[in-house]
């Protein structure tokens, strides 16, 4: 039985590292069900969905992370025209967001992340642009000698909609040393996406789970993001991305020792987790169902979540890394899902306004 206080400070937003530890030795249908309660007080029964989809402008990244699939050393950018092209394929589909996706190329300027989102704003000025990652930007900056709010506000000038939060991955120094040694420190990470709050941009929030982390990590990591959010409130979402262990450095050593990252219970509770510490400050928590399948993510709609993310139109990320639930989800299906747990389908934008 859920403690009361615990379920008490978890409505109000209160929630500490203690109570998540707690709630973890729990019945996990107990805690389900108490992240559900909290999900249908925050946001009701609207599940959203956005019609989008991801342009990668490069399949190359000199930061060697161990847990990476996609990197690629002789790889290809795309040109503008190659990135517009694409643009047009979502544009004709109906998409209202463009996700850039690429890697980290310390010989990239900031101008060559300028001129695309300008070259796409001219022609397509309604598409929002979702893109780039606080590791790009973070090194963009010091190679032009910027600070980092000067180059978020280039960029929210030059049409950048909103950033995304990755290269976050696990926010903790001893797991980073271990998965992903060259990226940004969590510190520079906590730094880069304040800043570009700070500039005006809003951002949404990530954690890769299910690797060599511990649940006292994983926790740390989600009340560093409630703390940014405290001091910014420019959090849109929290996407949880579980980890997959195929065709990686860090997956071979744990499929070795028979671990092959985190199971569907596991998943559900860091959904469940995550609703409870940051009720009431992060409204948004998206069910990946390229990561969790369509199945696992319906689940998750009653365990926390309450988006199913976008149409996403490609996933050369998830596929390298031997995800097998597809790259592509029908608007329609996305809606037969969220209508088979009794919800209300809600076609929304990027920064979660409603679709007329």
């Amino acid at each position: 039985m859920i403690n009361e206080e615990i379920e008490n400070r978890a409505e109000n937003g209160l929630a500490t590292k203690e109570d998540a530890l707690q709630l973890l030795k729990e019945n996990p249908f107990e805690l389900f069900g108490l992240a559900d309660r909290l999900r249908k007080e925050s946001v009701g029964d609207d599940v959203t969905y956005v019609v989008n989809r991801n342009v990668y402008i490069t399949n190359m990244c000199r930061g060697k992370c161990n847990f990476c699939s996609y990197n690629q050393q002789n790889g290809y950018i795309l040109t503008i025209q190659e990135i517009l092209e694409r643009v047009e394929t979502a544009y004709l589909a109906g998409a209202t967001e463009i996700c850039i996706q690429g890697g980290f190329l310390p010989e990239l300027k900031l101008d060559f992340y300028l001129d695309i989102v300008r070259a796409i704003k001219e022609k397509y000025p309604d598409i929002s642009i979702h893109g780039y990652s606080p590791m790009e930007i973070n090194h963009a900056a010091r190679v032009d000698g910027l600070s980092l709010e000067e180059a978020f506000s280039k960029l929210l000038e030059a049409g950048l909609g909103t950033l995304t939060g990755t290269s976050a991955e696990i926010l903790c120094e001893r797991v980073r040393n271990i998965i992903c040694p060259e990226k940004i420190t969590t510190e520079e990470w906590i730094d880069t996406v304040t800043s570009a709050h700070n500039a005006g941009l809003v951002t949404n929030s990530t954690i890769m789970y299910g690797h060599v982390e511990t649940w006292e990590e994983r926790i740390d990591h989600l009340l560093i993001l409630r703390d940014i959010q405290q001091k910014t409130g420019k959090f849109t979402e929290l996407v949880p991305l579980p980890f997959l262990p195929y065709n990686n450095k860090l997956g071979e050593k744990m499929i070795k020792k028979g671990i092959y990252g985190p199971g569907g219970i596991e998943d559900l509770k860091f959904y469940a987790i995550a609703r409870v510490l940051l009720n009431k400050h992060i409204t948004n928590i998206q069910a990946s169902w390229v990561k969790l399948g369509n199945k696992l993510a319906q689940v998750a709609l009653n365990c926390g979540a309450n988006d199913l993310g976008g149409t996403l139109m490609e996933d050369q990320i998830t596929v390298a890394s031997g995800g097998i639930n597809g790259e592509y989800l029908h608007p329609e299906e996305m809606q037969w899902i969220i209508k088979g747990i009794g919800r209300r389908p809600v076609r929304r934008d990027t920064y979660y306004r409603e679709c007329k």
